[in-house]
């Protein structure tokens, strides 16, 4: 009976460690397969990741270079109003500059033609004194002895003679020439008259150069008497 049931239980023994490793044995080879299942999983899953990793590690790149290229377009933008700015305010200046110059030139035509017309008036009288001193010249020259020679300075120089009586071909002189204010200079008188301002200022007040002449050799007369 103990044969008996050692063998039986031995039976029973092997029966079970049988059943266990074929139990064990499946489970291992499922364990086995879940994890290479698994794996296979996470790797897929690992290579699904990096590749969606690369796309928005690209989106961000191109994100980045959009914003770049915003930032350089509106440096760019905000440059070129800058010199838009820049060249109104230099059109404006210029315009008020030309406006200035156009203001300038019209005062200057304005001026320009008072001048001309001061200077034709001026040419005018001094034509009318040319005449009175061409009629004096053609009184006095063969009366009184009188030559009128043109010299430097646009002067006329007047030579008397016939005055002394022992030297009836001696000279007495003196030069005349229109000023900046248009009125008549005497100077180089030989010989020397100390009347010679008064008669210069008369004939300035007067424009009456008959008596002018008539009164300077009157002074040159009255000098050889005296």
């Amino acid at each position: 009976m103990v044969e008996d049931e050692l063998a039986l239980f031995d039976k029973g023994i092997n029966e079970f460690w049988n059943k266990f490793r074929s139990t064990v044995s499946d489970t291992s080879c499922q364990m086995v397969g879940l994890r290479d299942a698994y794996k296979d999983s996470i790797k897929a899953f690992a290579e699904k990741l990096s590749v969606k990793l690369k796309e928005e590690e690209r989106m961000v790149e191109m994100f980045l270079e959009y914003q770049n290229q915003i930032c350089r377009h509106n440096k760019l933008i905000q440059e070129k109003k800058e010199n838009l700015f820049k060249l109104v305010a230099e059109v404006k200046g210029k315009e008020q500059e030309l406006e200035a110059l156009a203001a300038n030139i019209q005062d200057l035509k304005e001026e320009y033609s008072k001048k001309k017309e001061a200077i034709s008036t001026a040419n005018k009288a001094n034509e009318e004194r040319l005449k009175r001193l061409q009629k004096s010249v053609d009184l006095y020259k063969d009366r009184l002895g009188l030559e009128i020679r043109k010299i430097y300075g646009d002067k006329l120089q007047f030579i008397f003679t016939n005055i002394d009586p022992k030297h009836p071909e001696r000279p007495f002189m003196f030069s005349l020439h229109l000023n900046e204010a248009r009125d008549y200079e005497v100077s180089d008188c030989a010989p020397h008259l100390e009347c010679l301002a008064e008669f210069q200022e008369n004939v300035r007040k007067t424009n009456n150069f008959s008596a002018f002449l008539a009164n300077v050799r009157k002074a040159f007369t009255a000098l050889v008497y005296n």
